[in-house]
């Protein structure tokens, strides 16, 4: 079976990709501890060199030449550090817009869409780690043998009770590593789960105060909460019992180091430089295996961040390349289609098959759930189909890519999302260049460039997310100026009018009467038969299927009984 090009090796390939900086980042780890030699070599000079031949001028000179190897030391170090820092820069800002492209995508998916957006999360982890004090240590192990070697040509006794006081400490971290693992994940889990539930909360938190729901919420996320500290805290429990075990383990062995080394002295088979400078060798020795052991914490949770994310991009691949076409027109067919949803057990939508073309306005009506807008999100490229296929401007909707998509069709959904920025960007879709003439004239053909002037700062109105100081008309003429933005060649509205106002109304009428006049097309889903007055078609869904379809007045004839009120337009309002 062929293996996928997505998810881990999308990783791999990001840290190979600074595969340079690793290397510098080794030579001078070489250096760094090669230099690290100077302490124990200078105490062995000081104790059996110059405390013998009482010689000031040696140990000036032995002294200059420390101060002149520790300084280049240091700065060889900070060099690794900042190459590291860079490294790991470097890894994310490759990824950065792959990992938010996989989080937004997975955010289509239902069963996926309350679950915290943890991706970009993972990414940071993975980049704190490549750049904390874990990788250089990373880098040091290596050269754990090299110091016990110089040890052992001190004394074998001596290089033994180094190798076996290093061995031991090896295997805790092994041992802490198998034991602790699970209880890790687990704790981050259950601590992402209550994050998921308090960020919704937070989203809703009106309607939480409004309908009495404050204590129940906060009974239920103080319940992951608990558990996931509960959980947390078994495993730090784990960690500080090894990591505590490790530090006065450490401890003894270097008193123990001294110890032998005495010994080894009063029989005179040992220097007592020769001692003080195998302590310090197994220092040394140990110091990269105890800074990886106490932060084992971090190197768990990245090793967690990395199958998640590894997992994120494996189930979202990336979008292939799209041939660039030509601006379509106005028409779309559908043929067959039958949608089921992730993790629906039945189809919503049944064998769709109806056409519109350029020049018209499509009235798609039905009750709620019916599949009015799924059928909208089809058409938009956001559900997969099961059967048949879609067409907009005789090319199917997988020959276009979804910026390109979203630019030619005008969609305002039911819930209007305004996003922290200005109106004015918010209009332009968010654009980092906005054309400011056509922000004007898509809030004008909205009917609400007066609305906005009327505003403190107009256009420049700043907006922080949902924080109600619009109200829901405003929004959805905002939106809908926000569809009209550009150049669309379909407007696609999925209840337009639920918060409309007489005058927002007459506004989508203008809109889709203007629309249809420049050959372009129209099309409206929606539960009230009233908000199909300029619609030339309709069609009706019912259970996901089409119950009626054809001319408006004939539909509407058969199916609704008070068609004079539908008939009767809406008053126009007059371009600003």
């Amino acid at each position: 079976m062929r293996k996928s090009p997505f998810g881990l090796p999308e990783l791999r390939k990001a840290r190979r990709s600074g595969a340079w900086l690793l290397l510098a980042t080794f030579v001078f780890s070489v250096f760094v501890n090669l230099l690290m030699l100077t302490g124990p070599l200078f105490m062995l000079q000081v104790y059996d060199r110059v405390l013998g031949s009482r010689s000031e001028e040696t140990l000036l000179a032995l002294f200059i030449l420390v101060v002149i190897l520790f300084t280049l030391m240091a700065f060889l170090d900070f060099a690794r550090g900042r190459v590291l820092a860079r490294f790991g820069a470097r890894f994310q800002s490759l990824l950065d817009g792959r990992v938010f492209n996989a989080v937004l995508k997975r955010a289509l998916f239902p069963r996926d869409r309350s679950e915290p957006a943890s991706g970009l999360r993972d990414l940071e982890t993975l980049r704190t780690l490549f750049t904390s004090n874990v990788m250089t240590a990373l880098f040091d192990i290596p050269w754990t043998p090299m110091f016990i070697g110089a040890i052992f040509l001190f004394h074998p006794w001596m290089g033994w009770l180094a190798t076996f006081g290093s061995a031991t400490l090896i295997l805790i971290t092994l041992v802490n590593n198998w034991l602790t693992n699970a209880k890790t994940l687990e704790a981050q889990a259950s601590s992402l789960r209550a994050q998921g539930l308090a960020e919704q909360v937070r989203r809703s938190a009106e309607v939480v105060r409004a309908q009495g729901m404050a204590s129940s919420v906060a009974a239920r996320w103080l319940t992951l909460r608990d558990t996931a500290l509960g959980q947390s805290i078994k495993s730090s429990d784990w960690t500080g019992l090894f990591s505590s075990f490790s530090k006065s383990s450490t401890l003894l062995l270097q008193s123990s180091m001294l110890a032998l080394g005495a010994y080894l002295v009063l029989q005179g088979e040992l220097t007592a430089g020769a001692m003080i400078a195998s302590s310090i060798l197994l220092g040394r020795a140990l110091a990269p295996v105890q800074q990886a052991l106490g932060q084992w914490a971090m190197v768990q949770r990245a090793r967690g961040a990395w199958t998640a994310l590894s997992e994120l991009l494996r189930s979202t691949p990336e979008d292939p390349d799209f041939h660039r076409l030509p601006t379509p027109e106005a028409n779309i067919s559908f043929a067959g289609v039958t949608v089921i949803p992730q993790g629906a057990r039945a189809p919503v939508l049944r064998g769709i098959s109806f056409y519109m073309g350029a020049g018209e306005a499509l009235g798609v009506i039905g009750k709620s759930a019916s599949g009015k807008t799924t059928l909208a999100k089809t058409l938009l490229g956001l559900t997969k189909i099961a059967a048949g296929e879609v067409r907009f401007g005789g090319a199917t909707l997988d020959q276009y890519s979804p910026d390109a998509l979203g630019a030619y069709i005008g969609y305002l959904p039911q819930e209007v999302v305004l996003f922290t920025g200005s109106i004015g960007e918010n209009i332009a879709r968010m654009s980092t260049e906005p054309d400011q003439e056509k922000v004007i004239e898509a809030a004008k053909r909205a009917n609400v460039h007066e609305m906005i002037l009327s505003l403190p700062q107009g256009y420049n109105t700043l907006i922080q997310g949902e924080d109600g100081q619009l109200s829901g008309g405003q929004k959805q003429r905002i939106g809908l100026a926000r569809a009209l933005y550009g150049d669309p060649v379909l407007l696609l509205l999925d209840e337009p009018n639920s918060a409309l106002d007489a005058d927002g109304s007459a506004a989508l009428n203008r809109a889709v009467r203007d629309f249809k006049a420049a050959n372009r097309g129209v099309i409206i889903m929606t539960h009230r038969p009233s908000a199909i007055s300029e619609c030339d078609r309709l069609l009706i869904i019912e259970n996901g299927k089409i119950k009626a379809e054809g001319p408006r007045d004939e539909v509407l004839g058969a199916m609704v009984s008070n068609v004079h009120e539908i008939r009767k337009p809406i008053k126009k309002v007059e371009p600003q």
